[in-house]
């Protein structure tokens, strides 16, 4: 049963609904696609859908291309099909882009962005595409989150709790080149103020990079290290992370995941889009 709506001036607002005939958001999965990025992508979007009510959120897979893993373009063009027929009932002509994109990517991945573009021009669908994620300081929250869980950091610096483990040097891990080098250390600039200890990006697909990070670290005084995934899940490939956690000889935290505020910020970039307010959107912008 729903909830009564708390009476007097200090009730919560009531969350926005999707606007009847908004399009479609479409998150882009990249990776394999598996069991476990499809249970991600959903929970991803159920986040989405929890704020806000009446949206129409879809899963395509970069890499996909059958029924249990639909592929991107696939995804789009149905979404673009059932808005004709939609705008055709109604005899609207022109009914506005079928669906917005928002990729599930933390960073820039120049390669995969180009082949999330070219799945929009071959769907026809109209779709417009939005930037990534980050940088963005409620990636570094989640960050330092999955930190403290690994018991790498301190879960609240407010408090004087000292955790026997904790790093005092963060290789900010991630994936897609130097542009998505440069983008993580943006973020690293916002984890190493919340945790005060230095932080430094380094590319997982660059050979050597890991380990010449972690001993510049380790030169600049840094003895106890981590590894922090400065990405979502779906586009790190098996295994990546643990050598990379060798190879730097330190623990390592998860991925950032479905946590909270990805789902939120997958819906700052799709209702930045379509010109819709969310409650508190001004947190929603990036950090360029």
């Amino acid at each position: 049963m729903p909830r009564a709506r708390q009476s007097g001036r200090h009730r919560k607002p009531e969350p926005p609904s999707a606007p009847e005939g908004a399009p479609a958001l479409v998150l882009a999965v990249p990776g394999t696609p598996t069991a476990a990025s499809r249970s991600l992508a959903e929970e991803v979007s159920s986040i989405a859908r929890s704020e806000l009510p009446g949206l129409d959120a879809r899963i395509g897979y970069v890499d996909g291309g059958d029924d249990e893993f639909p592929s991107l373009e696939a995804v789009l063009a149905h979404a673009a099909a059932e808005q004709k027929a939609r705008a055709a009932d109604a005899g609207q002509p022109d009914p506005g882009p079928a669906a917005v994109v928002v990729p599930l990517l933390a960073g820039p991945d120049s390669a995969l962005l180009r082949r999330i573009r070219q799945a929009l021009m071959n769907s026809a669908s109209g779709a417009e595409l939005t930037d990534v994620l980050g940088p963005h300081p409620l990636l570094a929250e989640a960050l330092h989150v999955r930190l403290s869980e690994a018991g790498l950091a301190r879960a609240d610096r407010a408090r004087l709790f000292t955790v026997a483990t904790a790093a005092d040097g963060i290789i900010l891990a991630t994936v897609g080149g130097e542009e998505a080098v440069q983008a993580a250390g943006i973020t690293g600039m916002l984890l190493s103020a919340r945790l005060a200890v230095p932080v430094l990006a380094a590319g997982l697909d660059e050979e050597g990079a890991i380990a010449r990070t972690a001993e510049q670290l380790r030169s600049s005084g840094s003895q106890q290290l981590a590894l922090a995934p400065y990405l979502i899940g779906p586009e790190l490939a098996d295994g990546l992370l643990g050598a990379a956690a060798a190879e730097a000889g330190c623990a390592s935290a998860e991925a950032l995941g479905a946590y909270g505020t990805v789902g939120r910020l997958v819906l700052s970039n799709y209702a930045s889009a379509v010109g819709i307010t969310l409650p508190g959107q001004g947190v929603g912008a990036p950090v360029r």
